[in-house]
Order: C-alpha cells, then structure tokens, then sequence
C-alpha cells in the first residue's frame, strides 16, 4: 500500500502568529466565533485532511493584551463542528491533572457517537501553577506525578469505553429484552488516583475509543506515547532532531510491544505561503512587525522561568540557565527554544521574532512548491508521517495552503484527492478498531 501523507489543521483563533489579529483582514473577536470555525473546518475538508485539533488549557494565559485570549471550550465547539462537516477528525486537547475519567470519557464518548466516529484525544499532562491553583491547588504537581496520574488516567478511560461489549444492545421488541447485562463490565477501579466503580453511561462507540493523541516530548512523555499514543504532535527545527525523534518513538514504541507503525508522528509548521518568495518573506515581515516585544519577553521569561526584567532585547540569552531536569513545567519546549537561541546565536529580540510564529515549531515561508518540498523532503526521510499545519493567520493562510500547496501534495502522490465514505478517524490514519479488552481474550 502507497504510503500516504497525514494532515493535521491546528485551529488557533486568527492564526498562530502572536500579532495575526492586528492585521486589517483578522477579526479579532473570531476566536468565540461558530462561523468562524466552521469556515475553518469546512476549508480543511476540502483539502482533505485527515483531522483538525483544538488546543486548550484550563487557564487564562498570561496578559490578555498580547492576543485574543480564552477560548470556546473545545469538545462544545467541536460537537457543533460535527454536524457541519461529513469527514474531517475533530481532536480536542483535554487534561488528565483536572478532569476526572468518568466525565471526559463520557463526553469524547458522546463525541465519537455524534460525529459518526471521528473523535480524537489530545492527551495533555498540564503544567503551571496558574492551571493549579484554578482547582484548589497551591502549586503544579511534579513532573513524573502528572505522567503517573495521566497513565492511570488512560487506563481507566479505556476500561469505561470497553464496559459495553460491542452487542450489547440486544432491543428485542418481542421478548421486551433491550440490553443484556452480562455484556456490561463495571471498572471497579481502586487506584492511587482514581476510585471508579460503575460502567460508562454511554455504549461503545464506532472508533471503541477515539485516536489518542500526545504532544509531550520529554522522556517521560515519549515512555507516555510509546504506551498508549497513536498519533504525536511534537516540535522540531531542523530535519536531524525530527529524524532522532521519530527514530526514538518508534523505537520505544516497538520496545512497548506496539506495532511502530501505529503511532503517527506529526511535526507543526508554520507555512507563511506566498506567489513567490519574496512575497512569502514580505508577509512573514510583517507580521513581526506588528509582535508587541514588551509581550514576547514576558512569555519568554516565564518560559525559561527567569526573574521579571532578566532579559534584554538585544543581547542573547543569558548564560548559566537551569538545565531541563530543572524544569517541572513543558521541559522539552524548554529545552528546543534554548537549543534554538545557542544553535542560530539569536538576540532575545530575534528570538521572540522566531517563537512569535509558532511558540517552537517550524516556520517556513516560501512558494507553495517550496513549502511541499519541505513536507515531502521530512516525510520521505524518515523525520514524519504527516504534518501539525499551524496557518499564521486565519482563514487566509488555510485556505493559501489549501489552494496552492495541497494540489502539489496530491500531483506527486502523497496525498488523497478525495474521502473514502465512512471511514472513521482511526482507520484514516490507518488504525484498527481496538478490541474489547474484555472479550478479547475470549475470541
């Protein structure tokens, strides 16, 4: 079988520049927007993505004077995005520190069933103290305890999805039988997280679980995604860190007694996407003409957890900066930002101009065969299986790489030209339909 390019469209507000909104064509109040959303959803099936992804956090981040700030919450917004569209996956980012598994379960459950079985899981660990204290904390679990909650998290999800065997429904009319009980498998779960006693209140769903999805790159979220992820979001600069990346996954990956191949590795990027190059590189400049550098150092000593007033704009980062084992916040994002500013030797004002675009990951501005020759050259080498697409502004830049770089995707054979009918998520990103881990062993 021809292997086949996986599209991801990454959905944020106006775009993923930090300055997108100031530009005459943004809306700045899009980001609370259905229609808005719905255009976005309706122009990624049209290129015929495989999913689109909601990112969220269960805190107001930062300033809301640098960008539109808040969001719809994203399982809402994507059982609305479900009856607006036929095919597309619709993933949604939700935390395993501060939610509890019956609730999520249920909800992504409600999701799959909806959306005719096209639900995905962005599996998130979250870091911070403002998320913590938001729930009664006084500070951000440590590292390895949020990896410790989220696995015993996962596998209680995956036991409520599992507690309806498949033909569980019986609805004989004639015998007034409409369930049978003895296909009902309660959880009992006692853990050092979590107590769930009773089975899910929602029947197996289509897809029997939705995609999981992990975006953490540190070790012990590459253990994580080895385990349980079959699809990655991660952040790369350079074709070598994405190919030692990808080559480590799958290796950790076979090494968790899981076929390699069922874990999709997707990079971001960030296509600014113009007629020429010269167009393209006019319309990266000008969106970081517009950046707010008093903003951007702010995020970025809160990044590297530095003192207010620690950086100056046109000197480089500071030397002596704690090392990621040190960080008990996003220790890969960490540890790429700082390799970034060493590696490329940037001022802390060059540096915000680079993590304006995409907080980390590839930005790329260039031709439509340029920005497919980039695609194709990481796909083929062995650094993914598909592509985060992070447009810098919305709905322009979707639509620019939909118009322009998905036909050339589709002329060199990388990419589908059209849906198969029915197909769920999971099979698009060529999956099985997971077996009910209480029959299995009965098969």
């Amino acid at each position: 079988m021809t292997r086949r390019l996986h599209l991801n469209a990454f959905l944020m507000n106006t775009g993923h520049h930090e300055a997108s909104w100031r530009l005459p064509e943004s809306d700045p109040y899009a980001h609370v927007e259905l229609d808005h959303y719905v255009r976005l959803a309706r122009i990624a099936e049209r290129g015929t993505f495989d999913s689109l992804f909601l990112a969220d956090g269960p805190q107001l981040w930062g300033s809301v004077a640098q960008r539109p700030a808040g969001a719809l919450e994203p399982l809402t917004l994507l059982t609305a995005l479900a009856t607006a569209t036929e095919h597309i996956g619709l993933i949604a980012t939700a935390s395993t520190s501060y939610n509890s598994p019956y609730n999520l379960a249920r909800k992504f459950a409600s999701l799959d069933i909806i959306s005719g079985g096209r639900a995905g899981w962005n599996i998130v660990t979250t870091a911070g103290a403002e998320a913590a204290r938001n729930f009664g904390l006084d500070g951000e679990p440590a590292h390895a305890e949020r990896y410790a909650r989220a696995a015993e998290f996962l596998d209680v999800a995956l036991k409520l999805w599992d507690s309806w065997e498949d033909d569980a429904i019986v609805a004989d009319k004639a015998a007034g039988v409409w369930g049978d009980d003895a296909k009902i498998h309660p959880p009992r779960h006692r853990g050092t997280y979590f107590s769930v006693e009773g089975a899910l209140n929602v029947p197996r769903t289509p897809q029997g679980y939705p995609l999981l999805v992990q975006a953490g790159s540190s070790a012990d979220g590459r253990g994580f995604a080895a385990r349980y992820a079959e699809a990655v979001f991660t952040a790369q600069q350079t074709l070598q860190d994405a190919q030692a990346f990808y080559g480590d996954l799958k290796s950790r990956t076979a090494q968790a007694g899981r076929d390699p191949d069922h874990v999709k590795v997707l990079p971001g990027i960030v296509p600014v996407v113009g007629s020429t190059e010269a167009e393209a590189r006019t319309a990266e400049r000008l969106l970081e003409d517009h950046i707010v550098y008093d903003h951007g150092v702010s995020r970025l000593e809160s990044l590297l957890q530095l003192p207010s007033g620690t950086l100056e704009l046109d000197a480089q980062l500071p030397a002596g900066l704690p090392p990621e084992s040190a960080i008990e916040g996003a220790k890969s994002r960490y540890t790429l930002i700082v390799e970034l500013a060493r590696r490329e030797r940037l001022t802390v004002r060059q540096l915000v101009g680079r993590l304006g675009g995409g907080r980390g990951h590839l930005t790329f501005a260039g031709t439509p065969e340029q920005v497919a020759d980039q695609i194709e050259t990481w796909f083929t080498q062995g650094a993914a299986d598909g592509f985060n697409i992070m447009p810098a502004v919305l709905p322009s830049g979707l639509e620019a790489f939909v118009e322009h770089v998905v036909p050339i995707l589709r002329t060199r054979g990388l990419l589908r030209t059209a849906y198969s009918p029915r197909q769920t998520l999971r099979e698009r990103y060529g999956l099985p339909r997971p077996a009910n881990q209480y029959t299995a062993s009965l098969v």
